[in-house]
């Protein structure tokens, strides 16, 4: 029987309903003419390209054919050929957010804001006495826009001009008596996002204030986290909180939030001590549209595909025990995704064929269920082999490991509560492509006669996973 491997992440509050991990692996359709209806491809390694002063990389900005990169307590540019110019110091050690107008920089440091004009090359804070502090900043039609600290107020600077603000260029997201958390453009609307609610301005014109609210696009759907907001796939995805509760993921649909997370993930989310430090970036591969969101305080990363609408795990791997990705922010330049590093100044490239991060170990794992949904009797079954639809022959050349990759085998006979020890297959060395990855004399299922197989491997090879196949005898037992 085929065994169903292929899938997401969704591990339940009881492993016995479902414990199917997938870390570092994530799902691809095939749309026609495959020899299955899709695969599971290893996520992208992380390939060095530099280092930007002492990190952690706190955010990231691509405009006028130049990067921006603030690296611990400091701003830095980096033009095409990787020349890096320190510009000017950012307090604070948090993340940042960022936001151009075609010739100044605005960076919110919460609560500083600064200022970089690209054509004079002058960098200061903001000194404007009326300037009140900003969590977040954003832009529309020659505006910088910011959120105001612990209020409901949202302010404008002058028209191409971050560093001049006017005492009365703000007003006040009252349709909720809700602190304001984050505000960003979208399709060229602004969203305010409150504690317990979000309202949607738009660009009205005013004599007195641009902005207006638009009649009826506010829900009851707040946001746990400011920079869990990130745009993707012409939409916005956040990390949700209401009055109801807190730790569901949300994609807006209209003016209003769908649900995208599933109730395994929000019982992961919910789980955590803390998730109003989360972060969140995107990106796209090869037709995927991901989002990436961190815990840091939990030191766990999850992502969301737009393409499958599935979930999967990204981590890295450090003394024997998986732990949150090294990615946290994100730019765009060059052509190139680039990603910084949250402990410190190494700036990365998301690459499908390396297979390490940053030359460490980069950990596959995919557990899942023997029997397929409904088909598990709940009579004794004699499990005579296992036998992955895998690409073989994906050793490395040379000597060393990945030579002669191995991928290990284990189980639980108890939904998922114990395993057993590992078994060891190759993958096949160099060009060796029809290699047979099968394990065989598998045993009785016991206890609970409610088997979980799980893969893992280490190795830096290629990893693309079509299927499984099962040869299992069932008993009246």
């Amino acid at each position: 029987m085929k065994t169903p491997i292929l899938g997401s992440s969704y591990v339940a509050r009881s492993v016995n309903a479902a414990d199917n991990r997938c870390v570092n692996l994530f799902p691809e359709a095939i749309t026609e003419g495959g020899s299955t209806t899709g695969f599971l491809n290893r996520c992208p390694g992380l390939l060095y390209t530099t280092a930007v002063g002492l990190g952690p990389i706190r955010g990231m900005w691509p405009f006028g054919g130049m990067g921006y990169i603030v690296s611990g307590a400091y701003l830095y540019s980096i033009t095409i050929g990787g020349v890096i110019t320190t510009l000017g110091a950012i307090a604070g050690t948090g993340m940042v957010s960022m936001a151009d107008n075609g010739t100044q920089l605005f960076i919110a440091a919460n609560p500083q804001g600064y200022i970089y004009n690209s054509s004079t090359s002058a960098f200061a804070q903001i000194t404007d006495a009326d300037f009140p502090g900003a969590v977040t900043v954003t832009y529309l039609d020659g505006y910088f826009i910011f959120v105001e600290p612990n209020s409901q107020k949202v302010w404008v600077t002058s028209l191409l001009d971050g560093t001049s603000i006017d005492p009365l260029d703000f007003a006040s997201a009252e349709g909720a008596p809700d602190n304001l958390v984050a505000g960003i453009v979208n399709n060229r609307e602004l969203w305010l996002f409150g504690v317990n609610s979000v309202e949607v301005w738009y660009n009205s014109g005013g004599a007195d204030f641009p902005l207006s609210r638009i009649q009826g696009a506010s829900n009851e759907l707040g946001c746990s986290s400011p920079y869990s907001i990130a745009k993707l796939d012409n939409s916005l995805f956040w990390l949700g909180l209401d009055a109801r509760g807190a730790g569901i993921v949300y994609r807006a649909v209209g003016y209003t939030g769908k649900r995208i997370s599933t109730h395994a993930i929000e019982y992961a989310i919910q789980s955590y001590s803390d998730i109003t430090d989360a972060i969140a970036f995107t990106y796209q591969q090869e037709g995927h549209s991901f989002y990436v969101l961190t815990f840091p305080t939990a030191d766990k990363t999850w992502v969301f595909d737009v393409s499958t609408e599935l979930w999967h795990e990204r981590a890295g791997f450090v003394d024997g025990e998986f732990t949150r990705h090294r990615a946290q922010c994100q730019m765009f330049f060059t052509g190139v995704t680039f990603v910084g590093d949250y402990e410190n100044g190494n700036i990365y490239t998301y690459s499908l064929d390396t297979y390490t991060d940053n030359a460490a170990t980069q950990k596959y794992l995919r557990s899942w269920r023997a029997i397929p949904p409904g088909q598990n009797n709940l009579n004794r079954t004699v499990q005579h082999s296992l036998q992955l639809n895998c690409e073989s022959g994906v050793g490395l050349d040379g000597t060393g490991q990945g030579t002669d990759p191995q991928v290990l085998l284990r189980w639980s006979d108890d939904g998922g509560h114990t395993w057993s020890n590992e078994h060891s297959k190759s993958l096949g060395r160099i060009g060796k492509t029809g290699q047979r990855v099968i394990w065989r004399r598998l045993g009785a299922t016991l206890k609970l006669r409610d088997r979980v197989y799980e893969i893992s491997g280490t190795d830096p090879t290629k990893i693309v996973i079509m299927g499984a196949e099962l040869h299992a005898g069932g008993t009246n037992a």
